[in-house]
């Protein structure tokens, strides 16, 4: 994990700079497209705050995904020389972006120092919670993955595929509440959208999360990394030899 950090952005010519400009470059995007031509729903937030505060944990999920998904074949070396217990890997590799997280948290203050829309007590207590679920979430899939793709390389082409629509799912260009309540209750399915929910609730006192809907979501999150964690370990005594 501490290599992985050292050289993130090593030998690049803006080096953490990236951990800004990714995200605010994609928000740039969704307040000019959503919010001034299609005019999605905002709630009663600044629609440049609801968005970028939905694009944080999500881009932390996406890449907590992409990376524990190849943590297995891209440490191929050590996992075929020296035995340890390989859920480190993915673990680790969940772990890190939580650094370009809190860098980008920078641009969020800004905003809120913009809007005047700071943080409220005692909801800002729970958003380490709804960071929580999305570490569980990347988790439990990036065991599943991470060990399908031990046998299947195609594994990270089809990531890509499925990130492109993650954000119209997990309510990121649009607040939750706004839409049809059966649509919400299909979207809660997916633990993201309880996450940006949730976290907007915290940190800018956006609508508060449906209990049932958020209860829905937090289920499935733990399904995943259970299910991901068993499958992770079955398949794990064949690693060394089939990667």
């Amino acid at each position: 994990m501490w290599r992985d950090i050292k050289v993130r952005y090593k030998q690049t010519f803006l080096g953490v700079a990236w951990a800004l400009l990714v995200p605010v470059f994609t928000a740039a995007v969704y307040v000019i497209v959503f919010g001034k031509f299609a005019k999605f729903p905002t709630g009663l937030k600044p629609y440049p705050l609801l968005v970028y505060a939905g694009l944080l944990p999500l881009q932390y999920f996406t890449s907590s995904l992409t990376g524990s998904s190849t943590s297995l074949v891209a440490n191929s070396s050590l996992v075929t020389k020296v035995y340890f217990p390989r859920v480190l890997l993915p673990l680790a590799a969940v772990i890190v972006p939580l650094v370009d997280f809190a860098i980008a948290m920078i641009v969020l203050f800004g905003l809120m120092a913009k809007y005047q829309n700071w943080p409220v007590l005692p909801e800002f207590l729970f958003a380490p919670a709804f960071i929580l679920l999305a570490l569980v979430t990347a988790l439990g899939t990036g065991f599943l993955l991470s060990a399908l793709n031990v046998r299947y390389r195609d594994v990270p082409y089809v990531i890509p595929v499925f990130m492109q629509i993650l954000p119209f799912i997990s309510a990121v260009p649009y607040a939750l509440n706004d839409i049809p309540t059966k649509w919400q209750w299909i979207f809660s399915i997916n633990p993201i959208a309880t996450v940006v929910t949730g976290w907007r609730w915290c940190v800018i006192g956006g609508a508060p999360p449906n209990p049932g809907q958020a209860l829905l979501g937090v289920s499935v999150a733990l399904v995943l990394l259970l299910g991901g964690l068993a499958y992770f370990r079955a398949s794990e005594p064949r690693f060394a030899d089939t990667i």
